[in-house]
Order: C-alpha cells, then structure tokens, then sequence
C-alpha cells in the first residue's frame, strides 16, 4: 500500500506545545473558501467550532463529533473530531492535530488513516509532535516539514509537597481515586480546586476549566487528558505519579508522553515549569533535560488497521479487520471495541441468520461501532449493541420509540453522588451517539434534544457535585489574598466571633480562642485571627474583671466558668477550704493580665466558698476560743462533719455555754457525729466531694447526689471520701449522718424493751433492704439474728438475764461497779449512752 496522492499541497507543522500550530491550521483553513480540521478530543472541537462561529456565524461552520452534530445548510468549514470527519466530502484544505497519536494504541489507526488518505484539494495540514517526523517522511514524502520552535521556556523545579505547590498549578495523576484524594488535600489545605477527568462529559470538563480559567480557584487536578490541547493559563504542572495503566498493564511514561502533559504549563510568551509532588521521586536527568529541550525518541512504527472493509459477510469482515499491514512501519493496532464486539456478536447465530448481505453486514458494523463510554463492553454494551441491531432488523430499520424512550428515561434522574452521576452521563452519552443516527430514528431531532437535555442536566448537576466537594470558595478567596500579599483584616465581634475579611473562622469561649477548620488549616488566616485576638484581649481582660460576681459559675470538675466556658482551674491550696486558682494556659494573655485574672477570680472564690460554708465560715471569724474552737477546726477539716468518737475530749470539756454557742450557730451535736446540718444538702456534698479531691489532686468520683436519697452503694468511692461529704460507710452501703442519726435514735428507742424485729418503716428510714441493714445495724451495735421471722436485733448492752445473775461467793458483797461482760468499744455509738447509764 502506497500513501495516497496528494491534490494540493502537504505541509506537517511539528514541534512542542506552545507553538502555535492549531492557530495556524485554523487561519489557514478561513483562509480558503472550505476546510476541514480534526481534533482529538471532542471538547478541542467543540472549543475551537465556538471560535469560528464567533468570527464567521452558525451557518458557515459545522461540528461532526460522535455525539455532537450540527450542520447547517451549507457550511463552509467543518469542526470535527479525528474518527468522525466525513471524508467522502471533498473541501479546499484539510487539517488533522496531533498527528503523533498515530503512534497511540487505542486509536492510533485513524490518525494513520488520516495521515495516509485525508487531503484537500489545495492543502493538506498535519500538526503534532516531532516525533513522528521520520514516519512522516517516509510515508508521505511530498510534505513539507515545518519546524516550530515554543514560545516560552519550560523548566524543571523538582519536588514539591501538594500543599507548596505555587498557585495556578496542575496536578496530574493517573487514576481516579489519587485525583480525587489529592483535590480533598488541596480543598482543605489551599481553599479548592478543578477537576478535569477523561470520564467526565465534555460539558462538565469545559465548567470545571472554566472554574480555574476564572480564577475562582487557582489549582487543577487532572488525568492526563488535559495533555491533549486543553488551553489554559497553567504556570506549573506537577507530576502525582509517573505510571500509568496503558490498557494491558501499568508502565511508566515516556519522555515524550512528560512533555506532552507538562508543556501546558506556559501560555504564549510565559514560561513555564514542571515538577513532582505527592512523593514522588525527583525525574532522572536525562528525562527533564529531554523534556527542557524537547529531545524526544522518535517513532519508529505507527498502528494501523485496514480501512477497505469487505461487508459480504461477518466472517469476511472480519478477516478484512485482520488483514496485515503493507509496510513494516505500520503495525497491527490492538483489536478496538468495535472489532472486540464484531467477533462477539459475529459468533451469535441469531445474528448470523440476519446479516447475510453486505447491507446487513455494514448494518452490523455500523453497530459495533456505538462507543462504550461506560467501558463495560464484556457484559452490558455487549447486550446493548445486540439489542440495537435486532431492533433495527425487526423494525424496517428503526429503532422503536417506545423502546428508546424507556432506555433515556432510565437515566434521567439528578439523584446520587459524584459516582453515580459520572456512570449515568456515560450512559447518556452512548444514547446522544445512537440519535445522530437519522437513520436509526423516526424523529432523530426530538430524541437528539432529549438526549442532549439530559446529558446537559446531569452535567450540571455533576459540575456542582464537584464544586460543592473540592471548593471552598471562602479559603480560596484567603489563598488569593494571601498570594497577593494583602493583609488579611480581623477582628472581634462583641458575641466573640472572630472574622477574618468578613468571614467567620472561630468564635472566643471565655478566654480562649476556638478556631474553624479552614483556620486551623491555613497558617495565613490563623495568623490575622491571632492579630485579632492579641488586640482585643485586653478589652476582654476588663470585662472579666470589672463582671459582677454571678457572672461566675464552678464547674462540677472544679473549672471556673465565665461567659459559660472555663478560664480556670481549682488546685491545692493552704487547706481544704482555701483551694487555690491556676488559669488555663492561653498566649494572648500577658503577665500582668494573668495577675489581673487570677486576682479577680480568687476574691470570688473566696466569698463563693464562704457563702456555701456560710455558717462554719461565721463561727471561725467570730474567734471563739477554747474546746468549741477545737471543735470549729476539726469541723473545718472535715468540710462541716466530724465523728463523735474524734472530738470527744472537746465535747467533755465543752459545758454547757459550750454546747450553747455550737447549737446557736447551727451544730448539732449527735450521738454518732458532731455536723451542719445545712453542709448536708445535695449541692453542697458535691461542693464537699470536689473540695476534698483537689485537695489530694484527684478527680472527683461521678456520683450524683440527691437530695431524697441518703444511701449509696460504697464501692463508689474510697471511704475517707464518704467521710468528707458527710457519710458513714457500713459494709456496701454509705448513709449520711444525718440519717444515721435517725435510724440510730430509732433503734434505741426499739431496744429499750429488749430484742425487736426489724420492721418495713426502719428499712424505710435507713432506704436498704435486710440485706444491707445487717452491716448497718451492726455498726451501731446491736446483735443480729435472722430466722422465719426476719432480722432480729439485741443492743449489745443487753446481755442474756442467766448471765446476768449470778450467784454470790461467801456472801461476799458485789461491788457496784462490776465488769461487764460485754464491755463497749469506746468507738462504739452506744459509748455516749453507756456513759450516761454509768452515770446514774
């Protein structure tokens, strides 16, 4: 095979990006009286129809993509991608770009057939790589080499973390979980960025572009599809990875394929630079000198498959496909999706039955060739272009509507995440392929528009999906403000707001700063908040000092509560009813701030305290003195309770005036404890409970304490704790002294008369069941007997009467005074009452 004969002139402008060779096409072509030019991505010729009807109107251009039709009346330039130009129409100059991509495993073979059959009639332009210009000169010698040197430099900067990266960068990676992984880290870290997928519809590709092209944000990430001529104003593109899967099996890129993909950084006269980043290993030297220099290996084969097709049966058709190239530069392509569904659909018999002719036969190819944009050919397009084919055949060449409309409607739903929408545009897209088939319709128009409503819909749709999850328009707008040098504006609202240039980014709790996330994220606005913060701390200092007293609140763990947050902690002090103040830590306050803070504070503990110990406090500034002094101190350590057993030398030496001055400030002395009443109630035990434990620098047990209930289970607390918010501890049970005190006089006034059963209104008194009272009773010293009848109890003063008499010896009188023989433990609570029957 031989290249075809040129009608006109053959010109191949080759070079690196930035050259200016598809402006040139594109003056060329307007430049005669028709043209047609090829792109390789359906969103460069939609970009690039835009343009022309700008300057020469709708009716003079058309665009042929495979999803994309619009022909006018009589156009004079036709916009195409590469598989779609209608070569049977004859125009003055033909154009196809990126011809290097002949050398592209996938669909490497239309380019070579562009390169080998596509001519105008006065000129023929091929543009692209210099790589190809070997081939170039050996398969289609009358062309004319035309070398473009870039405009601007392209350097290699090495390394660089994602989150240094300079902005108006692109990051590109090689798989859709790092894109998505690394546009989250520069959401968070640097306020947003777009993102430019080879699965995304041309329509939320070109909002995405538009989103960086804008400037609402500075960063894109990217496949390698925006190597293919995106234009944009990138400055830098750093490399996320240099593997990537080639179809069969992961491999590393070629040098050329590098500077493919980095010589978008750069527009026009700009230069430009390239990287790495997200840890990958700096470039070998060789590969950036290449990539600097535009030095790249040369094409030694390009792919090919045969374009004479023989459509007298499946069978020849295929073997047409197979046929093996005339030249050793040309190589087998690897089997398409379309040549991949003709061997599946060629082996069905019911298909076989059908495509008898060669009408059938092209019929059939004609199907195949419906792209899976879903790339799912091994199981759904399979079924689908079965079905498509059957139809036409069972329906005088048509596809039914009913059938059509239920396929589109399927799809037509803008529910879902990123995912979902991305699968369901692929869906679509395939469907707004198949109605530009006018002669696969009844109404190609109506179902032409329907399919384009929906793609365009749940592009939309998947182009907020994207913004809404990887910009943050308000960080972004910081970032800018950043880059640009400008002093971010703060301040302080009187709520504790703290805004940055109008935006919230934390709010003050009491003395300390709680910052957002995109604060703690970015050093520059966390930066202007701590400006804001060191300014309006003073003013925040006065305020607390000058706040009236209940403006203050103790926290149930001991922290002092202003404007309902904690600006201190309690600590030990010079004794359990002085503990002492520490400020949080906070690094807006300075030293004599501090002073100011704790000084304040203290005053209002002290009156906190002295107004909850109100009566103990009175008494020890009213400076008694003597055994009721004593007395006031040993209350004051125990936190307004003491045992009677502790202080009985002070209550023997007490009197009676004694006795008076405690009872009239509010003591009661008890046959089990000398307390304040009032130091019992709920809120106060727990003001007991905590007091004791930053006394010894722990933290208080969780109990909560009620004001009906006198009785807890031990094991919630160590004993000494029991004791210091005023409880006795018996077995597994801690009752309140006070209660204890009832339940004691009760059983005093039971065991007068001898042994008693314990009866419902005792456990009542005591809120135990029989169980618990066994420990209880026996602590306060009575004997215990359980038998059918219940719990009995003895006072352990009340010995067995045939033991009591006994006979005299001689004659000898008793002594008044006989020893007991169950003597009383002088800690005993029948101690005091024992004393008293002595007594008499």
């Amino acid at each position: 095979m031989t290249a075809a004969i040129s009608r006109g002139r053959v010109r191949a402008v080759l070079g690196p990006t930035n050259t200016g060779k598809t402006y040139l096409a594109m003056d060329r072509m307007l430049g005669h009286t028709s043209g047609m030019i090829g792109f390789p991505l359906r969103l460069l010729a939609r970009e690039n129809y835009d343009r022309i009807v700008g300057l020469k109107g709708k009716g003079s251009v058309a665009l042929i993509t495979g999803e994309e039709k619009i022909i006018p009346d009589n156009p004079r330039w036709f916009v195409c991608t590469v598989e779609s130009m209608p070569m049977d129409r004859p125009v003055e100059f033909m154009a196809v770009d990126e011809i290097q991509l002949c050398g592209d495993p996938e669909r490497g073979h239309i380019f070579t057939q562009r390169l080998l059959h596509a001519r105008g009639l006065s000129e023929t332009m091929f543009m692209g790589a210099d790589t190809i210009r070997p081939l170039v000169r050996k398969l289609v010698p009358e062309a004319e080499i035309d070398d473009r040197k870039r405009f601007s430099t392209l350097t290699y900067t090495g390394p660089k973390k994602i989150t240094r990266l300079p902005r108006r960068s692109a990051v590109v990676a090689f798989s859709v979980d790092e894109v998505y992984a690394i546009a989250e880290i520069i959401r968070r870290q640097r306020g947003g960025t777009a993102v430019v997928l080879g699965a995304l519809s041309p329509r939320t590709r070109n909002a995405q572009v538009a989103l960086y092209q804008e400037g609402e944000v500075d960063y894109m990430v990217a496949t390698d599809a925006i190597g293919m001529g995106l234009n944009m104003d990138v400055d830098h593109v750093a490399f996320a990875g240099v593997r990537k899967f080639d179809g069969k099996r992961p491999r590393l890129l070629s040098p050329a394929e590098v500077g493919q993909i980095a010589g978008r950084a750069g527009r026009h006269m700009n230069d430009g630079t390239f990287g790495v980043t997200n840890e990958v290993k700096p470039l070998e030297k060789e590969m950036t000198e290449a990539v600097e220099e535009h030095r790249f290996d040369a094409l030694k084969n390009i792919y090919w498959r045969n374009a004479a097709l023989d459509f007298n049966s499946p069978k020849r058709l295929l073997k047409s496909l197979e046929r093996k190239a005339p030249r050793f530069e040309l190589i087998p392509a690897r089997m398409a999706d379309d040549h991949d569904a003709l061997v599946h659909l060629a082996a069905d018999q019911e298909i076989a039955d059908i495509a008898t002719n060669p009408a059938a036969v092209r019929q059939l190819w004609e199907v195949c060739q419906v792209p899976d944009f879903r790339k799912m050919l091994a199981d759904h397009h399979l079924k689908l272009v079965r079905t498509v084919y059957l139809l036409l055949n069972r329906n005088d060449g048509r596809l039914p509507e009913d059938w059509v409309s239920s396929q589109i409607s399927q799809l037509n739903a803008e529910e879902g995440g990123i995912d979902s929408l991305t699968t369901r545009i692929a869906h679509i897209r395939t469907w707004t392929y198949i109605t530009h088939r006018a002669d696969w319709l009844q109404d190609t128009q109506h179902w032409q528009e329907r399919a384009r409503e929906i793609e365009d819909r749940l592009s939309d749709a998947l182009h907020r999906k994207l913004t809404q999850r990887f910009v943050d328009r308000r960080a972004a707008f910081f970032d800018r403000k950043r880059g640009d040098g400008s002093e971010l504006l703060s301040a302080v609202t009187a709520k504790g707001i703290l805004v940055v240039e109008g935006e919230r980014v934390g709010r003050l709790e009491g003395l300390k700063f709680i910052p957002s996330d995109e604060a703690l994220a970015d050093k520059a606005i966390l930066t202007a908040a701590q400006q804001a913060l060191r300014r309006d701390m003073g003013l925040r200092v006065q305020q607390l000092v000058n706040a009236q007293d209940n403006a203050f609140r103790l926290s149930d763990d001991g922290a002092i509560l202003w404007k309902a947050a904690p600006v201190a902690q309690l600590k030990e002090g010079s004794s359990v009813l002085h503990p002492s103040v520490s400020l949080n830590r906070n690094d807006f306050l300075d030293n004599r701030q501090r002073q100011q803070i704790e000084k304040r504070l203290s005053l209002w503990l002290k009156k906190y305290l002295a107004d909850h110990f109100g009566p103990l406090t009175k008494m020890l500034e009213a400076g008694t003195a003597g055994a009721v002094r004593g007395i006031l101190f040993h209350l004051a350590e125990g936190l307004g309770s003491v045992p009677r057993h502790t202080v009985k030398p002070l209550l023997d030496g007490l009197g009676q005036r004694g006795c008076k001055v405690l009872r009239a400030g509010g003591v009661k002395i008890g046959a089990l404890a000398v307390f304040f009443p009032v130091l019992l109630h709920a809120s106060k035990i727990r003001l007991r409970g905590l007091l004791w434990s930053i006394a010894r620098d722990i933290n208080p047990p969780n109990i909560e304490f009620d004001r009906y209930k006198a009785t807890y289970a031990s094991g919630l607390a160590t004993q000494e704790f029991w004791r210091a918010t005023g409880h006795n501890v018996f077995g597994g049970l801690a009752i309140r002294i006070d209660q204890l005190e009832k339940v004691h006089e009760l059983l005093i006034r039971r065991g007068r008369q001898g042994a008693f059963l314990v009866t419902p209104d005792i456990l009542d008194l005591a809120q135990c069941d029989v169980s618990g009272f066994g420990a209880i009773a026996k602590g306060l010293g009575f004997r215990i007997k359980e038998d059918e009848m219940g719990l009995t109890l003895t006072p352990r003063s009340q010995a067995p009467r045939s033991k009591r008499r006994k006979k005299s010896t001689g004659g000898a009188k008793q002594p008044s005074h006989r020893k007991r023989q169950n003597p009383i433990n002088p800690d005993s609570p029948f101690a005091a009452l024992q004393e008293l029957v002595d007594r008499k």
